[in-house]
């Protein structure tokens, strides 16, 4: 077989001395890998004993604790910073803690149930955070007591210039309420002038929490005094009704009245006028 002829100014490399070169090339790169010392676990923090979230149980004013487990199994020592928020206040043994390398450091944790808290589930989360990382867990306060649902309606107005309603959902009960429902009317001078069924609102509501929502009116009067009245019923709370009454004065409305009455006042001093003529004329 012919072999096709080296270009000028170049040298020809035999094929085994390029897979030589090839092989050694390659050896190097894997030599290179296996120096490489392989990456450190990441740290974990976690509830002791293995636990999934941690769960807390007692009355409104105790003091209830329990131990977060932070694990570091890297060859250096690691430094954590630990935070908690939620419905009740929580600290730790100490804020920052200083875990040494393949070491677990349990810290102890205490969460103060404040004595105005209502009775149920409430939902919380502990932090821990090192180098740039954050791990969440599950804090779960479970606040004994009877349990109780009721729902009130505050702060309730009307826009006189759009006639939206303004109102206030609050869960004043211990227990969660799920869409509760609202039914609006609207007594006027002339009658009904608003009607709108119960139905139940986009709304989930803890036990404290308020929500502040709005109503449109889509064809409110131009020219009345009305009496708005809101009930919100939630399963297992006393219907909860609020009243707020406004009155609408347009200025076209205003204008047309005006005209209304002084057309009728003219007519019946015309009528006067043409009666005190007629009395007076001789038989």
């Amino acid at each position: 077989m012919t072999r096709p002829p080296t270009p000028a100014g170049t040298r020809a490399v035999p094929p085994g001395t390029r897979y030589a070169h090839a092989l050694l090339a390659a050896g190097a790169v894997l030599g290179t890998l296996a120096a490489a010392p392989p990456a450190a676990p990441a740290w974990t923090a976690a509830p002791a004993a293995g636990r999934p979230y941690a769960y807390l149980e007692g009355p409104a004013g105790s003091v209830l604790e329990d131990t977060l487990s932070v694990t570091n199994p890297g060859p250096r020592p690691l430094t954590v910073t630990l935070t908690g928020d939620g419905p009740a206040a929580v600290a730790f043994a100490a804020r920052t803690v200083t875990v040494p390398a393949r070491t677990r450091a349990d810290v102890p944790f205490a969460v103060t149930v404040a004595a105005t808290t209502p009775p149920g589930e409430h939902r919380g989360t502990v932090r821990a955070e090192a180098g740039g990382r954050h791990t969440a867990v599950d804090l779960r306060l479970k606040v004994s007591g009877p349990e109780l649902a009721a729902l009130t309606v505050e702060d309730a107005r009307v826009d006189r210039t759009t006639g939206t309603l303004h109102y206030t959902l609050v869960n004043r009960g211990s227990t969660v309420l799920d869409r509760p429902r609202l039914a609006v009317r609207a007594e006027g001078l002339l009658g009904t002038r608003l009607d709108l069924p119960d139905r139940p609102l986009p709304v989930t509501l803890r036990p404290g929490e308020r929500a502040a929502r709005t109503e449109p009116w889509p064809d409110p009067p131009a020219l009345d005094s009305v009496t708005v009245r809101l009930t919100a019923t939630a399963p297992g709370a006393t219907p909860a009704t609020a009243a707020t009454g406004t009155v609408f004065a347009s200025a076209p409305a205003l204008a047309g009245t005006a005209a209304s009455l002084l057309a009728a006042a003219g007519g019946a001093a015309y009528r006067l006028r043409r009666r005190a003529r007629t009395k007076g004329a001789p038989a």
